[in-house]
């Protein structure tokens, strides 16, 4: 198991968290926990890891940092 820092942003807080610790086996993508927190990839704006945006293929490593952001709309 590693434990990996997720920090939700904007409506992805809604019902969820704002920062939470998980602990996920290795091998464990961005993709894999977009869809545990029941989040549909689509719906993903953005997608850092350590700072730096990241595939959903991306394979997370201990102590990694993940912030998840939505899609903005604006006019």
């Amino acid at each position: 198991m590693i434990e990996v820092t997720v920090n939700l942003l904007a409506t992805f807080r809604t019902d969820r968290f704002k920062e939470e610790q998980q602990h996920v086996p290795e091998g464990t993508t961005v993709g894999s926990m977009v869809s545990a927190f029941g989040i549909c990839e689509k719906e993903v704006g953005m997608a850092l890891v350590n700072g730096r945006h990241a595939p959903m293929a991306h394979p997370l490593s201990h102590g990694d940092v993940l912030h998840l952001a939505p899609w903005i709309a604006g006019g």
